[in-house]
């Protein structure tokens, strides 16, 4: 009996300590995957399918498992500006998942179960979340408060914009219905990046930005349009067969363009900061699970370039997509090499802990307000 309380108490602290942006291990992982595969390179796509989908089974036991154990910490993490934005990697993990079902495994029915769980997702944490920011009377200060991190609301409903257009054949008669509803999304998702990017580069112009400041989550001011260009090549490509699409499709085009151009200048501007960070503060490199957030907008940018090729049929842009899937990939292959690191250290240390100790207590993770943030 001692030795099972020994193991509910390792098992909690360690669920203690998960980030709610978690899910974005399988966001970085399910989209390096679809690259690899769009570009012929089966073995890695499949490869890492499998993977994503025991990461996946892994976190929605240890998130469950957290709101069980763990609720005030839960809730806690709910109400913070800075890590309860983080909760919108499930619904974008959720979907990228979905698109390796049809891309690479070919199965719509775990697919469409996936895409109406995100639905689900979506819906209830988007109105959770910002309804707790906006009534909550301690806020914090603009530049304390807003970062990155945030944009993941925008990929969140991109990633269901997306899936639901590679779900739209399944749909039959409700087609058109699902097509207007994914096309909304996608143009409210541009819309919140306007709103949401404002504020990032005001907080990036005119309030000190040291070089701790510059969070891997920075990468999403990329990711977010690199998505929504995905997302716009998806509602071209499939559907293309409705009217209402063919009416708007030069405006689309437009507007999936001015998506990829954005997420293109976004790209040397980030790796100058990251230089400068690294640099300038010279610290050893340390895992943080942070960094899937930097994969995945590199990820995604490889395979949003290759859709918005076959799109507009300019021949540099398949160039640029099967460059930089490599960078991706190295990208990705340290992230989880820094991943497995960590997991060994994290196991050492609970083993030395007493059952029961709140290891949160002194670390509640990488968005929380005065944290160090390795580079």
């Amino acid at each position: 009996m001692s030795h099972f309380s020994n193991l509910i108490g390792i098992w909690r602290a360690w669920v203690q300590k998960l980030h709610p942006a978690c899910f974005a291990m399988v966001m970085a992982t399910g989209i390096v995957a679809i690259s690899c595969q769009l570009l012929g390179m089966s073995w890695f796509g499949i490869g890492l399918t499998w993977l994503n989908v025991a990461v996946f089974l892994v976190l929605w036991l240890m998130t469950l498992s957290r709101i069980l154990l763990c609720g005030r910490e839960v809730l806690a993490d709910l109400m913070d500006h800075s890590r309860g934005v983080g909760l919108f990697t499930t619904i974008a993990g959720t979907c990228v998942l979905g698109s390796q079902f049809i891309l690479i495994v070919e199965h719509y029915p775990i697919a469409m179960l996936l895409w109406l769980l995100a639905v689900v997702l979506w819906v209830s944490l988007t109105y959770a979340i910002f309804t707790a920011y906006t009534v909550k009377e301690k806020k914090p200060s603009l530049a304390g408060g807003i970062n990155g991190g945030w944009l993941v609301a925008v990929v969140a409903i991109q990633a269901v914009a997306d899936l639901g257009m590679l779900l739209l054949p399944q749909f039959g008669a409700y087609r058109p219905l699902i097509l207007f509803a994914c096309l909304s999304l996608w143009l409210f998702g541009i819309m919140l990046y306007i709103w949401l990017i404002v504020l990032i580069f005001y907080r990036y112009m005119f309030f000190p930005f040291s070089p701790c400041d510059l969070a891997p989550t920075y990468w999403i001011n990329m990711g977010a349009m690199a998505i929504s260009t995905l997302a716009g090549t998806a509602l071209i490509l499939r559907g293309g067969d409705f009217g209402l699409v063919r009416e708007l499709a030069p405006f689309i085009e437009g507007c999936t363009i001015l998506c990829w151009a954005t997420a293109t200048w976004w790209i040397p501007m980030l790796v100058v900061l990251g230089v400068w960070r690294c640099f300038y503060e010279r610290r050893k490199p340390a895992y943080d699970p942070l960094y899937w957030g930097a994969v995945f907008p590199l990820g995604m940018y490889t395979a949003c370039t290759l859709r918005l090729f076959e799109v507009t049929h300019q021949p540099f842009l398949a160039q640029i997509a099967r460059w930089f899937i490599y960078v991706a990939l190295t990208a990705w292959l340290l992230t989880f090499i820094g991943f497995l690191h960590g997991v060994s250290r994290r196991l050492v240390g609970l083993t030395r802990e007493r059952p029961g100790e709140d290891t949160l207590r002194k670390d509640r993770g990488p968005w929380a307000a005065g944290s160090p943030r390795p580079c």
